[in-house]
C-alpha cells in the first residue's frame, strides 16, 4: 500500500438535520487526530428535521448543544494551526456543512477535503461495503464497538479503517 501524501489530517463525521444543503443545519459533529484524540460537539438547532434524521440521528444526541459560535472556537482550538486535511467518508456532505458553519475563507483546515470513499474506489473497493460486517472483519475490526449515526463513533470508525489501511500508526485498538 503506498504511503499517504500527508500525515497532518483529521477524521471529520458530521450529522445534519437534511441532506438538501439548502434546507439542513449542522446537527453535530466528531473529530479524531490520527493519534486518537478526540472533539465532539453538538450544535443548537431548533428547526425541522427530515424523519431520517429523527428516526437515526436524533437519538444519538445526547447535549450539551452549542451555538455555532462556540462551535468555531473549539473546532479552532482543536485543529491548531497546521491546516490539516480532513478526511471523512463521503466527504460531500460534511465538507458542504463544514463551510457552512465557517465559510470558504476563514475555516481551519486545508480547502480540499479528502473522500475516503474515492480512496475505496481507486483500490478496486466498493465503496458502498464500508461499514459491512464482512469489510470490517477483513481489516480485523470490530464494527459492533461504534454506535452507527453518532458523529464522533463514525469519525473513531473512519480513523480506524484508515489506519488499518495504511498501518502508519500501529495498534489503533
Amino acid at each position: 500500500m503506498p504511503n499517504p501524501f500527508s500525515d497532518n489530517i483529521i477524521f471529520l463525521d458530521t450529522e445534519f438535520s437534511d441532506l438538501d444543503p439548502y434546507k439542513g443545519e449542522l446537527l453535530s459533529m466528531g473529530m479524531v487526530k490520527p493519534g486518537g484524540e478526540e472533539l465532539y460537539l453538538e450544535i443548537d438547532y431548533e428547526g425541522e428535521v427530515n424523519d431520517w434524521v429523527r428516526r437515526n440521528v436524533i437519538p444519538h444526541l445526547t447535549g450539551p448543544k452549542l451555538s455555532r459560535s462556540e462551535a468555531r472556537s473549539k473546532i479552532r482550538e482543536f485543529v491548531g494551526g497546521s491546516e490539516p486535511y480532513l478526511v471523512s467518508y463521503v466527504n460531500q456532505f460534511d465538507a458542504i456543512y463544514w463551510y457552512k458553519l465557517f465559510g470558504m475563507d476563514d475555516h481551519p483546515a486545508y480547502w480540499i477535503p479528502i473522500d475516503f470513499a474515492s480512496i475505496l474506489f481507486g483500490l478496486g473497493i466498493d465503496p458502498t461495503k464500508y461499514s459491512s460486517q464482512k469489510f470490517l472483519s477483513e481489516l480485523g475490526i470490530d464494527g459492533s464497538k461504534y454506535k452507527k449515526h453518532n458523529a464522533l463513533e463514525d469519525a473513531k470508525l473512519l480513523r480506524e479503517i484508515y489506519l488499518s489501511f495504511f498501518g502508519k500508526y500501529g495498534d489503533t485498538s
